[in-house]
Protein backbone atom coordinates (compact mmCIF):
# COMPACT_ATOMS: atom_id res chain seq x y z
CA UNK A 1 0.00 0.00 0.00
CA UNK A 2 1.29 3.42 -0.62
CA UNK A 3 -1.16 5.68 0.60
CA UNK A 4 -1.17 6.55 4.57
CA UNK A 5 -5.00 8.46 4.20
CA UNK A 6 -7.04 6.55 1.86
CA UNK A 7 -8.74 8.53 -1.15
CA UNK A 8 -11.96 7.38 -2.32
CA UNK A 9 -13.42 8.90 -5.53
CA UNK A 10 -16.89 9.35 -6.88
CA UNK A 11 -15.82 9.03 -9.92
CA UNK A 12 -12.15 8.89 -11.42
CA UNK A 13 -11.36 7.54 -15.00
CA UNK A 14 -9.82 11.67 -15.32
CA UNK A 15 -7.48 10.60 -13.01
CA UNK A 16 -6.10 7.91 -14.94
CA UNK A 17 -4.89 10.18 -17.42
CA UNK A 18 -2.58 12.43 -14.88
CA UNK A 19 -1.17 8.79 -12.79
CA UNK A 20 1.79 9.72 -14.81
CA UNK A 21 4.41 12.56 -13.31
CA UNK A 22 6.80 11.33 -11.19
CA UNK A 23 8.29 13.43 -7.86
CA UNK A 24 10.76 15.37 -7.78
CA UNK A 25 14.33 12.96 -7.45
CA UNK A 26 12.49 9.75 -8.24
CA UNK A 27 13.93 7.88 -11.05
CA UNK A 28 11.54 4.55 -11.23
CA UNK A 29 7.83 3.84 -10.85
CA UNK A 30 7.50 2.87 -7.16
CA UNK A 31 4.68 0.95 -4.76
CA UNK A 32 1.21 -0.54 -5.38
CA UNK A 33 -2.00 1.32 -5.50
CA UNK A 34 -4.86 -1.26 -4.99
CA UNK A 35 -8.38 0.55 -6.59
CA UNK A 36 -11.74 -1.47 -5.18
CA UNK A 37 -13.73 -1.17 -8.10
CA UNK A 38 -17.70 -0.84 -8.22
CA UNK A 39 -18.12 -3.75 -11.20
CA UNK A 40 -17.55 -7.12 -12.42
CA UNK A 41 -14.41 -6.55 -14.64
CA UNK A 42 -15.21 -7.52 -17.88
CA UNK A 43 -12.65 -8.32 -20.75
CA UNK A 44 -14.26 -6.37 -22.96
CA UNK A 45 -13.42 -3.07 -21.05
CA UNK A 46 -9.99 -3.66 -22.41
CA UNK A 47 -10.25 -2.80 -25.91
CA UNK A 48 -11.58 0.20 -27.37
CA UNK A 49 -13.51 -1.56 -30.25
CA UNK A 50 -15.87 -2.33 -27.80
CA UNK A 51 -17.10 0.75 -26.09
CA UNK A 52 -20.28 0.81 -24.86
CA UNK A 53 -20.90 4.76 -24.78
CA UNK A 54 -20.86 4.55 -20.64
CA UNK A 55 -17.89 5.86 -18.88
CA UNK A 56 -16.88 2.81 -16.98
CA UNK A 57 -14.36 1.04 -19.84
CA UNK A 58 -12.57 4.53 -19.61
CA UNK A 59 -11.34 3.70 -16.08
CA UNK A 60 -9.25 0.84 -18.03
CA UNK A 61 -8.83 2.75 -21.42
CA UNK A 62 -7.02 5.39 -20.05
CA UNK A 63 -4.59 3.75 -18.01
CA UNK A 64 -4.23 0.80 -20.73
CA UNK A 65 -4.31 2.58 -24.55
CA UNK A 66 -3.97 6.17 -26.17
CA UNK A 67 -6.35 8.45 -28.07
CA UNK A 68 -5.52 10.65 -30.74
CA UNK A 69 -7.96 13.04 -28.74
CA UNK A 70 -9.16 12.76 -25.44
CA UNK A 71 -10.46 14.74 -22.57
CA UNK A 72 -7.77 15.62 -20.30
CA UNK A 73 -8.22 18.11 -16.97
CA UNK A 74 -9.00 21.85 -18.53
CA UNK A 75 -9.27 20.33 -21.90
CA UNK A 76 -11.96 18.66 -23.10
CA UNK A 77 -10.35 17.85 -26.69
CA UNK A 78 -6.65 17.48 -25.43
CA UNK A 79 -4.35 16.51 -28.47
CA UNK A 80 -2.55 13.04 -27.28
CA UNK A 81 -1.44 10.67 -30.16
CA UNK A 82 -2.73 13.67 -32.78
CA UNK A 83 -0.59 16.69 -31.57
CA UNK A 84 -2.40 18.65 -33.78
CA UNK A 85 -5.51 18.15 -36.57
CA UNK A 86 -7.06 20.92 -38.99
CA UNK A 87 -10.64 20.69 -40.90
CA UNK A 88 -11.11 21.53 -44.66
CA UNK A 89 -13.28 24.63 -45.13
CA UNK A 90 -16.12 22.99 -46.55
CA UNK A 91 -16.17 20.62 -43.26
CA UNK A 92 -15.72 17.25 -45.17
CA UNK A 93 -11.86 16.64 -44.37
CA UNK A 94 -10.23 16.01 -40.67
CA UNK A 95 -6.90 15.73 -40.91
CA UNK A 96 -4.49 14.65 -37.66
CA UNK A 97 -0.97 14.88 -37.61
CA UNK A 98 0.44 12.01 -35.56
CA UNK A 99 3.28 12.44 -32.66
CA UNK A 100 5.98 10.80 -33.83
CA UNK A 101 8.75 8.03 -32.05
CA UNK A 102 5.93 6.37 -30.19
CA UNK A 103 5.61 2.60 -29.79
CA UNK A 104 3.38 0.36 -28.03
CA UNK A 105 4.16 -1.97 -25.38
CA UNK A 106 5.53 -4.51 -27.41
CA UNK A 107 7.70 -2.09 -29.50
CA UNK A 108 5.53 -1.81 -32.44
CA UNK A 109 6.31 1.82 -33.73
CA UNK A 110 2.68 4.33 -33.78
CA UNK A 111 1.47 4.81 -37.11
CA UNK A 112 -1.36 5.85 -38.92
CA UNK A 113 -1.61 2.70 -40.07
CA UNK A 114 -2.72 1.92 -36.80
CA UNK A 115 -4.79 4.68 -36.83
CA UNK A 116 -6.62 3.76 -40.37
CA UNK A 117 -7.03 -0.22 -38.41
CA UNK A 118 -8.46 0.72 -35.31
CA UNK A 119 -11.20 2.81 -36.81
CA UNK A 120 -12.24 0.26 -39.20
CA UNK A 121 -12.07 -2.35 -35.98
CA UNK A 122 -14.54 -0.21 -34.25
CA UNK A 123 -17.25 -1.70 -33.36
CA UNK A 124 -18.74 -0.21 -30.47
CA UNK A 125 -21.96 1.63 -29.20
CA UNK A 126 -21.94 4.42 -32.27
CA UNK A 127 -20.26 2.44 -35.26
CA UNK A 128 -22.91 2.56 -37.31
CA UNK A 129 -23.05 6.08 -37.53
CA UNK A 130 -19.45 6.80 -37.93
CA UNK A 131 -19.11 4.25 -40.53
CA UNK A 132 -21.95 5.37 -42.40
CA UNK A 133 -20.85 9.13 -42.67
CA UNK A 134 -16.78 8.92 -42.53
CA UNK A 135 -16.53 8.06 -46.22
CA UNK A 136 -12.75 6.80 -46.30
CA UNK A 137 -9.88 6.73 -43.90
CA UNK A 138 -6.41 7.99 -46.19
CA UNK A 139 -2.95 7.52 -44.55
CA UNK A 140 -1.33 10.83 -46.11
CA UNK A 141 2.56 9.20 -44.61
CA UNK A 142 2.92 7.47 -41.42
CA UNK A 143 2.12 10.23 -39.22
CA UNK A 144 -0.15 11.94 -40.91
CA UNK A 145 -3.98 10.67 -41.58
CA UNK A 146 -7.26 12.00 -43.16
CA UNK A 147 -10.87 11.54 -42.35
CA UNK A 148 -12.90 12.06 -45.63
CA UNK A 149 -17.19 12.30 -44.62
CA UNK A 150 -19.32 11.94 -47.12
CA UNK A 151 -21.28 14.95 -45.69
CA UNK A 152 -20.38 17.92 -43.72
CA UNK A 153 -20.98 16.68 -39.69
CA UNK A 154 -19.85 19.25 -37.12
CA UNK A 155 -20.43 16.83 -34.68
CA UNK A 156 -17.61 14.34 -35.96
CA UNK A 157 -15.10 14.99 -32.92
CA UNK A 158 -18.00 14.94 -30.78
CA UNK A 159 -18.55 10.91 -31.69
CA UNK A 160 -14.47 10.43 -32.60
CA UNK A 161 -12.60 12.20 -29.69
CA UNK A 162 -14.99 12.32 -26.64
CA UNK A 163 -16.16 9.35 -24.20
CA UNK A 164 -19.21 8.87 -26.76
CA UNK A 165 -17.59 6.58 -28.43
CA UNK A 166 -13.84 4.75 -28.28
CA UNK A 167 -13.12 5.45 -31.79
CA UNK A 168 -10.61 7.56 -31.28
CA UNK A 169 -8.51 4.88 -28.83
CA UNK A 170 -5.79 3.17 -30.66
CA UNK A 171 -4.38 -0.42 -31.19
CA UNK A 172 -1.54 -1.98 -32.82
CA UNK A 173 -2.32 -3.30 -36.11
CA UNK A 174 0.81 -5.87 -36.80
CA UNK A 175 -0.08 -6.94 -33.11
CA UNK A 176 -3.40 -8.11 -33.36
CA UNK A 177 -3.14 -9.49 -37.21
CA UNK A 178 -0.35 -11.85 -35.58
CA UNK A 179 -2.55 -13.09 -32.19
CA UNK A 180 -5.60 -12.34 -33.95
CA UNK A 181 -8.52 -11.29 -31.66
CA UNK A 182 -8.19 -13.56 -28.99
CA UNK A 183 -4.89 -13.56 -28.25
CA UNK A 184 -5.52 -9.46 -28.21
CA UNK A 185 -8.28 -10.30 -25.48
CA UNK A 186 -6.39 -12.58 -23.50
CA UNK A 187 -3.10 -9.97 -23.75
CA UNK A 188 -4.24 -6.42 -24.70
CA UNK A 189 -1.13 -4.33 -25.95
CA UNK A 190 -1.68 -0.40 -25.70
CA UNK A 191 0.27 2.93 -25.85
CA UNK A 192 -0.74 3.56 -22.24
CA UNK A 193 0.73 4.89 -19.30
CA UNK A 194 0.27 1.23 -17.97
CA UNK A 195 0.83 -2.20 -19.38
CA UNK A 196 -1.59 -5.17 -19.00
CA UNK A 197 0.49 -7.77 -16.67
CA UNK A 198 -2.49 -10.45 -15.81
CA UNK A 199 -6.18 -10.62 -15.19
CA UNK A 200 -8.50 -13.02 -13.76
CA UNK A 201 -12.18 -12.12 -15.44
CA UNK A 202 -14.30 -10.45 -13.02
CA UNK A 203 -12.13 -10.10 -10.44
CA UNK A 204 -8.70 -8.55 -10.65
CA UNK A 205 -6.16 -6.82 -13.11
CA UNK A 206 -2.61 -6.04 -12.46
CA UNK A 207 -0.81 -3.47 -14.44
CA UNK A 208 2.61 -2.18 -14.67
CA UNK A 209 4.44 1.16 -15.16
CA UNK A 210 5.08 1.48 -18.71
CA UNK A 211 8.19 3.64 -18.25
CA UNK A 212 8.17 4.85 -22.00
CA UNK A 213 4.90 6.41 -21.88
CA UNK A 214 4.94 10.03 -24.32
CA UNK A 215 3.45 11.91 -22.03
CA UNK A 216 4.61 11.87 -18.11
CA UNK A 217 6.45 8.56 -16.52
CA UNK A 218 4.03 7.41 -13.94
CA UNK A 219 4.85 7.51 -10.34
CA UNK A 220 3.49 4.11 -9.31
CA UNK A 221 5.13 0.95 -10.54
CA UNK A 222 2.07 -1.53 -9.83
CA UNK A 223 -1.96 -0.62 -10.11
CA UNK A 224 -4.13 -3.73 -8.95
CA UNK A 225 -7.60 -3.00 -9.74
CA UNK A 226 -10.51 -5.50 -7.82
CA UNK A 227 -13.84 -5.81 -9.09
CA UNK A 228 -15.86 -5.34 -6.13
CA UNK A 229 -19.70 -4.33 -6.90
CA UNK A 230 -20.69 -4.29 -3.20
CA UNK A 231 -20.36 -0.84 -1.73
CA UNK A 232 -20.20 -1.60 1.64
CA UNK A 233 -17.27 -4.60 0.96
CA UNK A 234 -15.65 -1.59 -0.77
CA UNK A 235 -15.95 0.68 2.22
CA UNK A 236 -14.38 -2.40 4.33
CA UNK A 237 -11.61 -2.66 2.57
CA UNK A 238 -10.69 0.93 2.52
CA UNK A 239 -11.17 0.79 6.62
CA UNK A 240 -8.95 -2.40 6.67
CA UNK A 241 -6.36 -0.89 3.87
CA UNK A 242 -6.91 -3.77 1.63
CA UNK A 243 -7.65 -0.88 -0.87
CA UNK A 244 -5.87 2.64 -1.05
CA UNK A 245 -8.85 3.98 -3.52
CA UNK A 246 -12.69 3.00 -3.79
CA UNK A 247 -15.00 3.87 -6.23
CA UNK A 248 -18.20 5.21 -6.44
CA UNK A 249 -19.00 5.41 -2.94
CA UNK A 250 -22.52 7.33 -1.95
CA UNK A 251 -25.35 7.09 0.60
CA UNK A 252 -24.47 6.14 3.98
CA UNK A 253 -21.21 4.58 3.06
CA UNK A 254 -20.02 8.29 1.95
CA UNK A 255 -21.21 9.53 5.35
CA UNK A 256 -19.18 7.13 6.98
CA UNK A 257 -15.80 7.87 4.87
CA UNK A 258 -16.78 11.95 5.56
CA UNK A 259 -16.81 11.02 9.33
CA UNK A 260 -13.60 8.85 9.35
CA UNK A 261 -10.47 11.05 9.85
CA UNK A 262 -8.43 8.47 8.28
CA UNK A 263 -10.38 8.78 5.10
CA UNK A 264 -11.28 11.32 2.48
CA UNK A 265 -13.77 11.82 0.28
CA UNK A 266 -13.03 13.73 -3.35
CA UNK A 267 -15.73 14.48 -5.58
CA UNK A 268 -14.60 14.75 -9.29
CA UNK A 269 -17.15 15.63 -12.05
CA UNK A 270 -15.99 13.97 -15.42
CA UNK A 271 -16.22 15.03 -18.69
CA UNK A 272 -19.60 14.71 -20.31
CA UNK A 273 -21.37 15.42 -23.89
CA UNK A 274 -24.82 16.82 -23.22
CA UNK A 275 -27.41 17.38 -25.72
CA UNK A 276 -30.93 18.40 -26.32
CA UNK A 277 -34.01 16.05 -26.97
CA UNK A 278 -37.60 16.61 -28.83
CA UNK A 279 -39.72 14.09 -27.00
CA UNK A 280 -42.60 15.99 -28.65
CA UNK A 281 -41.10 15.65 -32.39
CA UNK A 282 -42.83 12.56 -33.12
CA UNK A 283 -46.40 14.62 -32.46
CA UNK A 284 -47.56 15.32 -35.67
CA UNK A 285 -49.62 18.53 -34.16
CA UNK A 286 -46.68 19.78 -31.91
CA UNK A 287 -43.90 22.60 -33.57
CA UNK A 288 -41.30 20.26 -32.65
CA UNK A 289 -42.36 17.87 -35.56
CA UNK A 290 -41.30 20.77 -37.75
CA UNK A 291 -37.11 20.00 -38.34
CA UNK A 292 -37.40 23.77 -39.48
CA UNK A 293 -38.30 24.70 -35.75
CA UNK A 294 -36.23 22.06 -34.24
CA UNK A 295 -33.07 23.47 -36.54
CA UNK A 296 -33.84 26.92 -35.65
CA UNK A 297 -33.88 25.90 -31.85
CA UNK A 298 -30.39 24.78 -32.48
CA UNK A 299 -28.92 27.23 -33.92
CA UNK A 300 -30.42 30.24 -31.36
Amino acid sequence: MIAKARVVFVSFFLLLATWGGQAAGQSRPEGELTIAFDASIAPTFLDPAETSGLSTPFVFLYALHDALIKPLPGNNMAPCLAESWKESPDGLVYEFKLREGLRFHNGDPFTAEDVKFSFARYRGVSAKILHERVKAVEIVDPHRVRFVLNDPWPDFLVFYATPATGAAWVVPKKYIEKVGEDGFARHPIGLGPFRFLRMSPGTELVLEANEQYWRKKPSIKRVVIKGVPDRTTRLAMLKTGEADLGYLMVGVEAATIKADPKLRLVHVIPTASWWVEFPEQWKPRSPWADRRVRLAANLA
